[in-house]
Parts: structure tokens; C-alpha cells; sequence
């Protein structure tokens, strides 16, 4: 059994334009260390948009990769040896998108929506994972959990 879901979102446009914003302001601007600040801060939110604009989660043969893309400065590998139990859940707006701790404990990594797998690993452990296909996710975890045993 293989799996592998692309997940797209229309959020890294705002990123876009938060850029295309400091890259005009720094035209603008007649201060030096001003138009430096700008053009480096508008830089980096490119380089961010373009690295939140899909969410891969996908099986490796003998763990899971999540990863953002198509510039894949954000990545994850969870072994399928380390998983104890996965879980249907749903985010709040408070778990946001992007990757960071998760107010209800452990990593989010999430690009749109509320739908979302929790993996629990390593006895303490939790990622969760935001996608638009988690009944199929949890269904793939759940025969990688078999079958290891």
C-alpha cells in the first residue's frame, strides 16, 4: 500500500503581496539601510511563499515524509517503527497553518483547512497533520500500524 496527497492553498498569495509591498516600498524609500531592510524582508517573504504553497505528505518505504514545497526548505520524516496510534482530528483557529507548536500540544504542520491527522510517537509524542484527504491518511497509517506488528 503507497500513499501520497499534494495539497495546494491560496494563502502563500498573501506572502506574495506582503513582498510585492516591501519590494515597492523600498523603490520608494530614499533612506540607504531603509530600501536594505526592505528589499532583504521582501526577499524572504518570496522565498517563504514559495515554500508554503503545497503541503506533500507522502510514504518513503519505511517512514512518512511531510513536506512543504515546491521549495522544500520545511521537511519532516516520521518512521512508521516510532508511531504508537494515529487519530481523525480537527484544528482550531488557533493551531493556525505553517509549522509550529500547537497550542493542544505537540507540531502542527498544516497549509489549509481543519480537517488534520494526529500521529502519536514515541510513547509522548504528537504531530499533527493538516490535509483536505485524512480519511485516506489515517486509513494508510492505520495499515502501516498493522502490518509493522
Amino acid at each position: 500500500m503507497r500513499y501520497e496527497h499534494i495539497q495546494t492553498a491560496p494563502l502563500y498569495l498573501l506572502l506574495v503581496a506582503v513582498g510585492v509591498g516591501m519590494l515597492g516600498a523600498a523603490w520608494l524609500t530614499p533612506m540607504a539601510f531603509v530600501r536594505i531592510v526592505l528589499l532583504c524582508s521582501g526577499a524572504l517573504m518570496f522565498l517563504l511563499a514559495g515554500s508554503f504553497r503545497q503541503l506533500t505528505v507522502r510514504d518513503a518505504g519505511d517512514h512518512l515524509l511531510i513536506q512543504f514545497g515546491p521549495l522544500p526548505l520545511f521537511r519532516r520524516r516520521i518512521w512508521y517503527a516510532e508511531i504508537d496510534r494515529v487519530q481523525r482530528s480537527r484544528t482550531t483557529v488557533l493551531d493556525g497553518w505553517g509549522v509550529h507548536l500547537s497550542p493542544s500540544g505537540g507540531w502542527t504542520w498544516n497549509l489549509w483547512g481543519f480537517d488534520c491527522v494526529d500521529v502519536y510517537y514515541n510513547h509522548r509524542k504528537k504531530v499533527r497533520i493538516g490535509t483536505d484527504d485524512a480519511v485516506r491518511l489515517e486509513e494508510f497509517l492505520q495499515h502501516q500500524i498493522a502490518h509493522r506488528l
